[in-house]
């Protein structure tokens, strides 16, 4: 199978997963909106109301976040895995997927908890390669460096995704032995992963470009149909600098600059759930077929194990703690 059939036939996941974000984002907006209408009518402290409600919408958007959202992502990689090494996907894809991960929830979530420490250890392992631009010293040196590092990140989060499909295609393993296998593979291969970073950047930019700006427009749009809104919300920001003993910036006090700010969250909001949804699959595909032929063909041995443990003190840490 070629990327795009992968591609094509887990990209179900991906909508199920854009309907969640969209359930998700109603819910922390409705939350804000609620306790800042609620605090309005019983007390002056509806912004305040509002921090409230915002809160309580995070948390219900972490529970989310664990329960729903991750288990769609672990069934999508667990057939994305199948078929970059099977070259073939069951027309179910999407039964497939979940009953695949059926009974392995523990796994995924354990595997979640693991993660910072997979994180930390491709950090730590990259890190040399910033030494080199830090060296060159001065402004150009700082820009090569803030450049590469945002390069590393970027590609450690799709790394540890790379590193969850190594986890579900070893299902014979324990996860913390297999994430441990997964940094491994990164480091005999790192030259060759990190060919992945234009295509990376190039196509997320130009969804950036492309897809934020028309949402950016649309916020925009939406914002000139409700003015007393903002003007409310300018007064709030006033009335709550002034008890705290504070003038507000006038910048937060013009109606148009609350405009501007929010349809630019607005925009990147949006961007991100649909990046997330049609262009980031897409990407991470690629990446995984490239991950997952290069561990198969050279599987980790224990001398490859030694070797990342002189490297890097954290992956000493987790592989003796298995």
């Amino acid at each position: 199978m070629t990327n795009f059939q992968v591609y094509r036939k887990t990209l179900p996941f991906s909508l199920l997963r854009f309907l969640v974000d969209i359930a998700s984002l109603i819910i922390l907006i409705g939350s804000a909106v609620a306790g800042f209408f609620i605090a309005n009518q019983s007390t002056s402290k509806a912004l305040i109301g509002m921090v409230v409600g915002l809160v309580i919408g995070i948390i219900l958007n972490i529970v989310i976040q664990i329960f729903v959202d991750n288990r769609i992502k672990a069934a999508q990689i667990s057939m994305m895995v199948k078929g970059v090494t099977e070259e073939s996907l069951p027309d179910h894809t999407v039964k497939a997927g979940f009953d695949e991960i059926k009974g392995r929830f523990g796994k995924i979530t354990s595997f979640l908890v693991v993660t910072w420490g997979i994180k930390a250890i491709f950090r730590q392992i990259s890190r040399g390669i910033n030494r080199v631009a830090t060296a060159i010293g001065g402004d150009t040196g700082n820009t090569i460096t803030s450049v590469i590092d945002s390069a590393i990140q970027t590609l450690i989060e799709y790394l540890c995704e790379c590193c969850m499909g190594w986890v579900l295609f070893r299902k014979e393993q324990g996860t913390a032995k297999s994430a441990c296998e997964g940094a491994v593979i990164f480091f005999k291969n790192g030259k060759s992963l990190f060919r992945n970073i234009g295509r990376i950047f190039g196509m997320g930019l130009l969804s950036l470009i492309v897809v934020g700006g028309l949402f950016f427009g649309l916020g925009y749009g939406i914002s000139l149909l409700i003015p007393s809104a903002w003007q409310g919300l300018a007064n709030e920001i006033s009335e709550a600098a002034i008890r705290g003993g504070e003038e507000a910036p006038a910048f937060l006090l013009n109606v148009t600059n609350l405009m501007l700010i929010a349809s630019g969250l607005f925009a990147l909001i949006l961007w991100g759930m649909v990046h997330k949804v049609l262009i980031r699959p897409f990407i991470l595909v690629g990446v995984m077929r490239n991950f997952m032929q290069a561990g198969i063909a050279n599987m980790p041995t224990e001398q490859d194990f030694a070797e990342l443990d002189s490297k890097s003190p954290r992956f000493a840490k987790m592989h003796n703690e298995i």
